[in-house]
């Protein structure tokens, strides 16, 4: 996303200048639905939204739609039970070859890292040869297969001939880390800084990966997905739910006090997890334009179509025209100080 993972991570603030700059007050009423994990990290964001009343600056009515897992997102945009979900790009240009709608505004390039042991002997990527290696999200996961990619060009090397790895649900993965099952775990964002806070260190973050494989900074890897056709006849209700979204974001961003109020949603147990895990949020803002990102996910989809081939891309060997919502001048960055 990106993995967009998961919150897993966090929303694209360059992407915010397709609102224009303004405001427009709605007479409407009737509730925007975002579908959203019951403990994801996007609730981060909606909270900061509702405990600032930026629901109501906005003239928007949010329903939280819970989800029990990262697919039921997929489902309930295409079912109708809600009209935005947090999911990656690569999803949306493949349904867009299929003849969906769907399009997408960048949220967050929080990514995962490789975690291992401090004390470990893995001090670089080819000491991973032999070792028995976590993997989140399956062996389709986008992380899984940048790194392949990143280990055949630095490296020369069949990462899938040189390591043991075991894919599994990232809590999963986690704990039997934790427990020395592992020599080390791929995982998503929120997970990697609940890991650090814990001790252990990052052998290489996934955004260096990306950077190797050709992009020119942070990527997005997740975002607000939606119907086109909604869009289109809601355009004024969808930049409103944008602006809310990008000022809680700079919120988040600027203001520690917020950190604390929505710190139960966090559900962390230490203070250590506590500022790793906002770090690791802050860090995922995106503040590049728009045009930027859209060539930088390109690049990165040439490389999943090669490697995932149709069981993750199907008929789309790159990225379909539409899968970014472009409105308005797109190709200036919107600086974070500033809000709609």
């Amino acid at each position: 996303m990106i993995k967009f993972n998961g919150f897993g991570l966090l929303f694209c603030v360059c992407l915010f200048v397709a609102i224009g700059g303004q405001t427009v007050p709605l007479k409407a009423k009737e509730p925007i639905r975002i579908a959203a994990l019951k403990f994801g990290t996007v609730n981060w964001v909606l909270e900061t939204i509702k405990k600032r009343n930026l629901d109501r600056k906005y003239n928007i009515n949010l329903k939280v739609v819970p989800l029990a897992s990262s697919n039921g997102a997929k489902i309930a945009l295409q079912g109708g039970s809600a009209e935005i979900a947090v999911v990656d790009w690569t999803w949306v240009s493949r349904r867009r070859a299929e003849g969906a709608d769907f399009t997408l505004v960048p949220y967050s390039s929080a990514v995962g890292h490789i975690m291992v042991p401090a004390k470990s002997s893995i001090k670089t990527l080819s000491d991973l040869q032999g070792k028995t290696i976590g993997v989140a999200g399956g062996p389709l996961d986008k992380s899984w297969l940048f790194l392949q990619a990143y280990a055949q060009k630095e490296l020369g090397v069949d990462l899938i001939k040189k390591v043991r790895p075991v894919y599994g649900a990232p809590p999963l993965l986690s704990q039997k880390m934790v427990r020395g099952e592992f020599d080390a775990v791929l995982t998503f964002w929120h997970y990697s800084a609940r890991l650090k806070a814990q001790g252990f260190r990052s052998l290489i973050s996934v955004g260096d990966v990306m950077t190797t494989l050709g992009t020119s900074g942070p990527t997005a890897a997740i975002g607000f997905a939606f119907s086109q056709t909604w869009a289109s006849k809601n355009e004024t209700k969808v930049k409103a739910f944008l602006s809310a979204v990008r000022e809680a974001i700079f919120i988040l961003d600027k203001d520690e006090a917020i950190w604390q109020e929505i710190r139960p949603l966090m559900k962390v147990k230490d203070d250590k997890s506590f500022f790793a895990l906002k770090t690791a949020f802050k860090e995922g803002i995106l503040r590049r334009p728009l045009v930027v990102e859209q060539a930088d996910v390109a690049r990165l989809y040439k490389v999943l179509a090669a490697l995932g081939g149709k069981k993750l891309v199907g008929r789309a060997q790159q990225l379909s025209p539409g899968t970014f919502w472009l409105t308005g001048d797109v190709s200036q960055p919107v600086p974070l100080g500033e809000v709609y």
